[in-house]
């Protein structure tokens, strides 16, 4: 595992636009038009910046594999981070769309501690590279890490083939919240 430098944003970026083409919860985000795929890169964007400054952002050693780690309690309300929120809002969400995005948002996040958590904002492998184990060997250098931290590791997903995944990686699913779409809600305790 590397840890990801500022000039890897445009191959992070690249990995996880690739990856979430099709998820559902990224797609419920981004607006859908013509310019989707761009409205995903530019949340991609977005989150790499806020866990590079608030997290960290992982390569696999082969670099064909990425993970956010977002660290919530250091996230600081700026001017800048207001900024990036607007932009983000106009550029990708659509301001008709906002609230319903906030709504999920607010939802997910009570359903996470107040303490100090690793959240696994993004993992991504590039599609040509799937079903090859580099995901599950980052994940598991990510829990690794999170353990010799003692921090416990929170993630959700939409698609439902990624349940057995995270299960099979130990994580408990705790929780289930029905959007629009499934969200199936993770965490590992690393005690």
């Amino acid at each position: 595992m590397i840890t990801a430098r500022i000039e890897d944003k445009s191959l992070v970026v690249d990995i996880l636009s690739a990856s979430f083409d099709q998820n559902i919860s990224v797609n419920y985000v981004v607006k859908q038009d013509g310019k989707r795929k761009e409205r995903i890169r530019r949340l991609m964007e977005y989150c790499f910046d806020s866990c590079f400054q608030n997290g960290k952002v992982y390569l696999s050693g082969d670099r064909n594999a990425c993970a956010l780690i977002l660290f919530p309690e250091q996230e600081k309300v700026s001017l800048q981070s207001v900024m990036n929120d607007l932009r983000l809002a106009f550029s990708c969400i659509g301001p008709e769309r906002l609230p319903k995005v906030l709504s999920r948002e607010s939802k997910v996040k009570s359903n996470y501690p107040k303490h100090s958590i690793f959240y696994l904002r993004f993992v991504g492998v590039h599609p040509d590279y799937q079903r090859n184990g580099i995901g599950s060997s980052l994940i598991n250098e990510i829990i690794n890490e999170a353990r010799m931290m003692k921090k416990p590791v929170y993630l959700e997903t939409s698609m439902i083939d990624n349940v057995k995944f995270y299960k099979n990686l130990g994580f408990e699913l705790f929780n289930e919240l029905h959007l629009p779409h499934q969200l199936f809600l993770f965490r590992r305790n690393n005690d």
